[in-house]
Order: structure tokens, then C-alpha cells, then sequence
């Protein structure tokens, strides 16, 4: 059964942009309910233990200065089937080839820059959710 939370990140591309406000918008008009957001910059250190699941991948030293480039929105989100209601909100990693209308369509500059993260399965959601708002327990 599909879970009812998920989460996400926008990221530094789509803040530095000005399209915070636009995104939750979008994530409000989908219907997700939004329980805890917080903004912060990743240190490095905090970036590498979050994408610890590339590390070996050669773009993995792109990714953690891109992600440590500026300013993120993390939140947690909650709505019925959250994972795959919110992977379709926001479209596919390419914005070339996302859908008309979401988010990275709108907002994405290119598939690294993509702005924004959704959690891709009901235990990533918990693991990422976690990472960023342990202090209760939300899951």
C-alpha cells in the first residue's frame, strides 16, 4: 500500500531563481498538505551523507557543490499515494522531456540544475524525511 508522505528538496537553482513561492503553490493546488519545511544550506559534509548512495558515480563532486552552491527548501509532504503523486507533479529529471506543467518543466534550467528532489520510493521518503527533520518522528 502506498504510503501518505514524502519529501522533498528545492534546490539551489530553483531558489536562487525566485520560484519558492511559485512551487509551493503548485504543490498546494496538487493537494499535498505541507507538515514541516524548513530552508538551509548543505555543508559539504551534510551533502555527501545525503547522496552517500552516488559516491561512486563520476558526477557524485558535481552534485554535492551544486547542492552546496545556495540555499535549499526541504519539506515533508503528506496526500495519499505521496510518492507517485508527487514524481508526477514534478516530472522527469530532464526538463526536455518532462510533462507540460510540472515543476521542473516550469522551472528546471537543465538535468543536473533540475529544482527540485521528490523522494522515489515510501523508505527513501522516511530516510530523506529523517535526515532533515529528526528531531520528531514523523513517519
Amino acid at each position: 500500500m502506498a504510503g501518505t508522505k514524502t519529501f522533498t528538496m528545492i534546490k539551489p537553482d530553483a531558489v536562487e531563481g525566485g520560484h519558492i513561492g511559485a512551487i509551493l503553490a503548485k504543490i498546494n493546488e496538487a493537494g499535498f498538505r505541507i507538515e514541516a519545511m524548513q530552508m538551509t544550506q548543505l555543508s559539504r559534509k551534510d551533502a555527501e551523507a545525503f547522496y552517500a548512495i552516488h559516491k561512486e558515480r563520476p558526477f557524485f563532486g558535481e552534485l554535492v557543490e551544486y547542492m552546496t552552491s545556495g540555499p535549499i527548501v526541504a519539506a515533508i509532504l503528506e496526500k495519499d499515494n505521496a510518492v507517485a503523486d508527487f514524481r508526477t507533479l514534478i516530472g522527469a529529471t530532464n526538463p526536455e522531456e518532462a510533462a507540460e506543467g510540472t515543476i521542473r518543466k516550469l522551472y528546471a534550467k537543465s538535468i543536473a540544475a533540475n529544482a527540485i528532489h521528490g523522494s522515489d520510493s515510501d523508505e527513501n521518503a522516511q530516510i530523506e524525511g529523517n535526515f532533515f527533520f529528526a528531531t520528531r518522528e514523523r513517519y
